[in-house]
């Protein structure tokens, strides 16, 4: 159940029980992070997190959801290396464990990077903290950091295509200070379980602007402050500076009358300022004055993005090349004559190889609740002095929503509920970052309007709510916009720590089945991409009833202690899903002998082709009677592939059989290899 609507907090809030509430949210960093990397996604992380300690939830997890462009590329390289350390050293050094989300590489996103931060958090349903400014006569502090000239513009800067002049705006990009992030966090939970509070608000885009006219809005009431009362770190900074800055590590703190004493020492305590600025009044105005001269009379609702912002329907036109697109016919295509050779080649590929070069910069297991970090279906975090656990993921094709937005946007929710139920998690609820270009194209606005449509259809379906999120428009380069990325965030709970199950096959002699149908479908897919160079055909077919049906049969098997490993079958196809069942986090291989010959499609189809609602699973035969009973009864689709074997070669027959180690190989040295080389200074040119 949700505990505050979608919009109407700084994050959203799902029921968790037993008094305690759920606070997660994603929001994206693009335009910062593609002109300052480090400080862009440093900050992003920063961001997101005083998000969720802002409602009074300490923050117990993140997840990033990074894209980059093709990494041959040294500029894309000087990207992914500030980008993936800006992440890591903000999360490390404020203390919260990354266990996942997903780094991608397409053309589209070569000079607009797409960098999407989750953060998770947990909260007493009766410590929740509100965004609303709801006492006339309350006073208003402004606690934490000093306001500086950094991040000034950085709201506008985000809404601008990216082009060579964008270099110049570095200094719209906010810098970062994440050992003072957690001195806020602290002193922010404190006044919080203090009762001091009367709302609160993170002074993120537009700075003070923004965080005084939302939580006016919020209130139904206006606000008057003094910027000449604002603790600056810059000499002679203007009143429209201030006002506008995107100082990192800021608060405004809306606090009980009477209760400023206490305020100012907890913060005192906790070295931060905490300054009165002014107090919320009645009538619907955000009055400013510099010391004592008036600079702004407007009403308090203009301001705010749930006020009387205007609300804008732009023409939409379907890009003539989704015709062309499904046109495709797989027959055009030559099967690969070595597939053993073809799937090396997959799996050393840029998506699909090992990112282990990024999960070792990140801290994974920090407060010790950790269960599955990246590289799993889905993290999962362990709740303390409770049997629960929680299961997070990220998800989005944005090669899928390119060529069919609604369906690709579907696809991203039954995905992102499909990884949670193989670990063993109901899904609960979905917060979302929607990545697109300039909605005054009316392609791109064709491409944003079907993606959203096509969330709802799925999120209503699988009864996960929207909590939030964010819109990023405008992300675009001088050649090109990124795909339609329409960023999934959901997050699930199970129910017992007995349940959290692994995707990796585990003891030889199981059995290994596929849960789910394959299709003659293989456009829009990473082996069409990778192998044949062609960003083409029709997107996987998707069954939404189907899907539903697939993710119950395995809840039900985990529950019933039936199956012990159950891993998504997605991108890359069976013949991937199945090699990444051979691997386990310690690095040991099981080998597997599976016969595909049942399947009667081409070959290439049959082991790379991204058919929707597959699971691979696996089981003691002892369990095979009831498995196969409850798909019957189910009436979903189910087949017997192989075994778990003691060998250590990769037998697909009668396709594939090679060694494991090579395959290991392939999947290892991708992308370490030039990663490990820190890019030139001249690669930032």
């Amino acid at each position: 159940m949700m505990l505050a609507k979608a919009g109407e907090e700084n994050a959203g809030v799902v029921d968790w029980g037993d008094g305690w509430a759920v606070v997660f949210k994603i929001e994206s960093h693009n335009h910062p992070s593609a002109v300052e990397p480090y400080q862009g996604a440093a900050t992003g992380v920063g961001g997101i997190l005083r998000d969720i300690f802002t409602m009074g939830a300490r923050p117990i997890a993140v997840l990033d959801s990074l894209r980059f462009g093709n990494p041959a590329n040294p500029r894309v390289r000087y990207l992914i290396d500030g980008v993936v350390r800006g992440v890591g050293d903000y999360g490390n050094c404020f203390g919260v464990p990354n266990i996942g989300g997903e780094t991608v590489f397409e053309d589209a996103y070569t000079g607009n990077p797409l960098v999407n931060p989750l953060a998770i958090g947990l909260v007493r349903t009766d410590k929740i903290a509100r965004g609303a400014a709801s006492m006339i006569g309350a006073p208003v502090f402004i606690v934490g950091s000093k306001t500086g000239r950094d991040g000034i513009h950085g709201a506008t800067f985000a809404s601008e295509e990216l082009s060579e002049a964008s270099e110049a705006r570095r200094p719209s990009v906010q810098i970062g200070d994440p050992f003072t992030e957690k001195l806020l966090l602290e002193a922010t939970l404190e006044m919080i379980d203090a009762d001091l509070l009367v709302g609160i608000q993170d002074m993120g885009a537009a700075g003070i602007t923004c965080s005084c006219s939302e939580t006016a809005f919020r209130g139904g009431l206006g606000m008057h402050i003094d910027t000449g009362l604002v603790p600056v770190r810059e000499d002679a900074m203007t009143p429209y500076e201030i006002l506008l800055s995107e100082s990192q590590e800021r608060m405004l703190v809306i606090v009980k009358p009477g209760c400023e004493a206490a305020t100012q020492a907890i913060f005192a305590k906790w070295q931060l300022d905490a300054a009165r600025i002014g107090e919320v009044i009645e009538g619907n105005r955000f009055i400013v004055d510099h010391n004592g001269e008036r600079k702004v009379d407007v009403p308090a609702d203009a301001l705010s993005l749930g006020g009387r912002t205007p609300q804008y329907k732009r023409a939409e036109r379907r890009p003539k090349f989704l015709d062309e697109a499904a046109a495709f016919d797989t027959d055009d295509i030559p099967i690969p004559g070595h597939l053993g050779e073809t799937l090396r080649n997959l799996i050393g590929s840029p998506n699909l190889s090992d990112k282990t070069w990024v999960h070792r910069q990140y801290d994974t297991s920090v407060r010790t609740c950790t269960t599955f970090g990246p590289g799993m279906d889905a993290g999962v975090i362990r709740i303390r002095k409770t049997n629960t656990a929680l299961a997070a993921t990220t998800d989005a094709n944005g090669r899928y929503c390119y060529l069919n937005p609604r369906l690709g946007a579907q696809i991203a929710v039954a995905e992102a509920a499909r990884n949670l139920v193989c670990v063993g998690a109901r899904p609960l609820a979905v917060t979302n970052c929607l990545n697109f270009g300039n909605p005054y194209k009316p392609e791109m606005y064709y491409q944003f309007a079907e993606c959203v449509r096509g969330m709802g259809e799925a999120c209503r379906f699988f009864e996960t709510p929207v909590t939030g999120g964010n819109v990023s428009f405008y992300n675009e380069d001088a050649e090109r916009a990124v795909y339609p990325t329409p960023t999934i965030g959901m997050i699930g709970k199970i129910e017992s720590l007995d349940l959290i199950t692994a995707g990796t096959f585990k003891t030889p002699g199981d059995i290994i089945a596929l849960v789910g149908e394959c299709k003659n479908e293989i456009g829009a897919s990473e082996y069409l991409c990778r192998i044949h160079g062609k960003v083409t055909g029709k997107v996987p077919s998707l069954d939404l009833a189907m899907e539903k049906k697939v993710q119950q049969f395995i809840m039900t098997a985990i529950r019933s202690g039936w199956i012990r490993s159950a891993h998504d079958c997605s991108d890359g196809g069976l013949a991937v899903a199945l090699f990444e069942c051979c691997l386990s986090q310690g690095g040991e291989m099981v080998g597997i002998d599976v016969d595909l010959s049942g399947v009667k499609l081409r070959s290439d189809v049959v082991l790379f082709g991204e058919s929707q609602s597959r699971i691979v699973v696996s089981f003691d035969e002892r369990h095979q009677v009831e498995l196969a009973a409850a798909a019957q009864s189910a009436g979903i689709p189910w087949m017997i592939l192989g075994r778990v074997a003691e060998h250590d070669t990769f037998q697909l027959q009668p396709y594939i059989s090679e060694p494991l180690a090579g395959l290991r190989d392939a999947y290892m040295q991708c992308l370490p290899s030039f990663m490990d080389r820190q890019p030139s200074v001249t690669a930032v040119a």
